[in-house]
């Protein structure tokens, strides 16, 4: 059983999935490498089939390993495809109609951002998890929010609701994130990316925190 105060793996999908069953094959292999708490299914711009069909074909890869899978943005379609939650950016509705939507038991996370104020916000508003970042340059999306990890600090310091970082998150930088207090890494380069493939990724990140 992975320590409940050690800093846990977070993936996000790659921004597009070409060969659906390959991916699902390497997702398998990638979560059988290591610890990992989470999978974000990301498929921005893809069309609403799409993402339902990418769900139905990682969710029980996931689950069946004990990783809960939340669906980034649609409330509506982590609804719809059984997900276990949603991550909802800042235009994407409120905790309060996800958690209406989704039920009691869903996983229920928030972007902030590098605020504080958003972060406090979500929390009062019944996120499970608040998100900053990024912290580095990612080349997944532009990076207009720079987040620094005395908010971290601040955050796990002031609050018990768990804290994400995300943004060009690597094996070599993440450790002034993980000593800083973050609950969770977000990541997709440094496992989809990994020159020796995703499960050597993980590998990797969950070495680099264990020794953080």
């Amino acid at each position: 059983m992975p320590d409940p105060d050690a800093c846990r793996l977070y993936l996000i999908t790659p921004p597009a999935l070409p060969d659906l069953a390959a991916f699902a094959d390497s997702l398998a292999r990638a979560l059988d490498a290591g610890d990992v708490a989470a999978l974000q299914i990301r498929l921005k711009g893809a069309p609403d089939e799409a993402v339902l069909r990418a769900a139905e074909a990682l969710i029980p890869v996931a689950q069946a390993r004990d990783v809960a899978v939340l669906m980034n943005d649609r409330m509506d379609l982590a609804k719809r495809a059984g997900c276990d939650g949603v991550h909802l950016g800042q235009g994407d509705g409120d905790p309060v109609a996800a958690r209406k939507l989704l039920g009691a038991e869903a996983m229920i996370g928030v972007t902030c951002h590098a605020s504080r104020h958003l972060a406090m916000e979500a929390g009062e508003a019944g996120a499970d998890y608040v998100a900053f970042g990024a912290f580095f340059p990612t080349g997944t999306k532009e990076t207009v929010h720079q987040a620094d990890p005395e908010i971290l600090e601040w955050w796990s310091e002031m609050f018990e609701l768990p804290c994400v970082a995300i943004g060009g998150i690597t094996a070599q930088n993440c450790p002034p994130l993980v000593r800083a207090g973050a609950d969770f890494l977000a990541v997709v380069g440094a496992i989809w990316n990994h020159p020796e493939g995703p499960a050597a990724g993980v590998r990797a990140m969950n070495a680099a925190i264990a020794s953080a």
